[in-house]
């Protein structure tokens, strides 16, 4: 299962190597990844992952993914790609 995640945020050391870690640690491959600082100051990241080796089910991850941006202060968001394809539709 693919999944779309979003990471926003005043920009510091760090914050892509905690999310990236976070995703290894649950068995979760990173498919494409793109991120732009707005501002000087402001990160906007988003990424495609491929959940199918975890065993952690997606509720889990985007939990934990959500818990993480709150302890670095951050909006981390995980959304199903179908639903998010479907969002982005014309």
């Amino acid at each position: 299962m693919k999944a779309i995640i979003t990471v926003t945020g005043k920009d510091r050391i760090g914050v892509i190597g905690k999310v990236c870690t976070y995703l290894a640690e649950h068995n979760i491959n990173i498919l494409d990844i793109s991120q732009t600082v707005v501002g000087e100051e402001y990160l906007n990241m988003a990424m495609i992952v491929d959940l199918t080796a975890s065993n952690a089910g997606f509720d889990g991850v985007a939990e934990g993914l959500e818990h993480l941006g709150k302890q670095m202060d951050y909006v981390i968001r995980m959304q199903h790609e179908a639903i998010f394809s479907s969002m982005h539709r014309i």
